[in-house]
């Protein structure tokens, strides 16, 4: 049976002090989540040490918003898995929209950094997704499944979680409807031909629509940006309800 993975992707926001603040609400909110559901939070890289420390004895996993393929080495501002197992951090999070846009991330360094990640003992979450234009002119299944090829090549697949993320619903408000959603994550899955691929929906998730995205079958989580930085908004999300 998969898994359910609910992650928040907190981007550029939080200080150590603010994330603390956030755990002081969150943790006790976290004590009325189901034991099955695997609970992650991506903090800046500053406040991940502060995290490790919160989140000793909870269900709450840590995970990096990057990580790099090499374990040590001349790559100014990038963060090796070693760094990042030294404070427990569990995920790593590879492929995100907004390096590959910014910072011209290739599906070659994607994947390297997932297998990195994987080799290192860390869980990648490998996103993938199309962009407005992409999707109008009909290539959304082809440029997905590029990503998905490219960024899985010699990977484990029982030791990652897929993040669908069209472009188009990151941060815009815009939230790719449900139903094709989970069209979409059911052909990751007969693509990469792994029944039990875990594969997260991440877009303009919040918790007027989360019931709804988690009632799709072939969506085994969410991977949340804004709506995760007000801990009881993201707690309602982690405590979603299947009517």
């Amino acid at each position: 049976m998969r898994k359910t993975v609910i992650a928040g992707n907190w981007k550029m926001h939080m200080t150590c002090a603010s994330a603390k603040e956030y755990m002081d609400t969150f943790i006790p909110l976290s004590k009325e989540f189901p034991s099955d559901r695997h609970i992650v939070v991506a903090p800046p890289f500053t406040a991940i040490s502060t995290l490790a420390s919160l989140l000793k004895g909870t269900q709450i996993n840590i995970s990096s918003q990057n990580v790099h393929w090499e374990i040590d080495g001349a790559f100014t501002a990038e963060i090796s898995p070693p760094m990042l197992l030294e404070h427990n951090v569990r995920y790593a999070i590879v492929g995100h929209s907004e390096p590959r846009k910014y910072f011209s991330e290739s599906d070659e360094q994607i994947n390297l950094r997932a297998r990195s990640a994987q080799a290192s003992g860390l869980i990648p979450i490998v996103c993938v997704g199309e962009s407005i234009e992409q999707r109008e002119r009909g290539e959304a299944e082809r440029v997905i499944r590029r990503q998905v090829e490219q960024g899985l090549e010699q990977t484990e697949l029982s030791n990652l979680v897929i993040a669908y993320e069209p472009i188009w619903a990151i941060g815009t408000g815009k939230t790719c409807e449900a139903n094709e959603a989970n069209r979409i994550c059911g052909l990751i899955r007969q693509w990469v031909g792994f029944p039990d691929l875990l594969i997260q929906y991440g877009g303009s998730v919040k918790p007027s629509n989360i019931d709804e995205i988690m009632s799709k079958s072939d969506i085994d989580g969410v991977l949340v940006g804004g709506a995760s930085l007000d801990a009881k908004n993201f707690a309602r999300i982690a405590n979603y309800q299947i009517k």
